[in-house]
């Protein structure tokens, strides 16, 4: 019992971040960094990086920690890992290998 929510606690803390990292990401790569360039204001490049960093981290460490229970192959770790790093990739990761725990 007390190993299920444990494992309950790191699930939703990943869904969260997994969220929170997959939406920094996107203000980072579509807003942030058009502005840099193009109206050369770098301010908000500056103020969503380290908090896109952090979260970006915690993701990958709670990935670490949640994926004995949540039985996933090497190659479905591998992917939800790469989605760290690709544009919208954590939303799906949310919808595919996530909503499975609440069916």
């Amino acid at each position: 019992m007390h190993e299920n929510l444990t494992m309950l606690s790191f699930l939703n803390i990943f869904r969260i971040v997994a969220f929170l990292e997959g939406l920094s990401y996107i203000l980072l790569l579509f807003v942030a960094t058009p502005i840099k360039y193009i109206a050369g204001n770098p301010e908000y490049v500056k103020l969503l990086g380290m908090p896109h960093g952090l979260l970006f981290i915690l993701y990958l460490v709670l990935a670490v920690l949640i994926k004995s229970d949540m039985k996933w192959s090497t190659k479905t770790f591998s992917f939800v890992l790469l989605a760290s790093i690709i544009p919208f990739g954590t939303f799906y990761v949310e919808r595919k290998y996530l909503n499975l725990v609440n069916s």
